[in-house]
């Protein structure tokens, strides 16, 4: 093996064990128990039903409209294409103006030839 593919390796064993490493740590930490605290000092989250519950039972507060979360989804999906294609257009006019010069300087050589 060349001292160039050696190089290569190891690089690519450093970066695998950095992320190992990197891994290890935070699994450590997701798993880590929760400092103890006084029951008192954080209120209890409401007991959730254990069945299903249909959504005009619920109390206002924990509805969850959809329409308006969906309409805005959509309009920036929307948005971001048209801004890609509007982008995209732009670049091709420069491509052609570009190709345009390059074909008239051509020309133009072949004449003084």
């Amino acid at each position: 093996m060349s001292r160039h593919a050696r190089r290569a390796v190891g690089a690519a064993l450093q970066v695998i064990g950095a992320a190992a490493l990197v891994w290890l740590v935070l699994a450590h930490g997701a798993c880590a128990p929760a400092p103890e605290s006084s029951a008192s000092a954080q209120p209890q989250p409401p007991e959730q039903p254990e069945e299903f519950v249909p959504i005009a039972e619920l109390p206002p507060e924990e509805q969850l409209p959809a329409a308006p979360l969906l309409v805005t989804a959509y309009a920036f999906v929307w948005a971001v294409s048209l801004v890609y294609m509007w982008s995209i257009w732009r670049r091709l006019a420069t491509v052609e103006k570009e190709l345009a010069e390059v074909a008239r300087r051509t020309q133009d050589q072949q004449r003084s030839l």
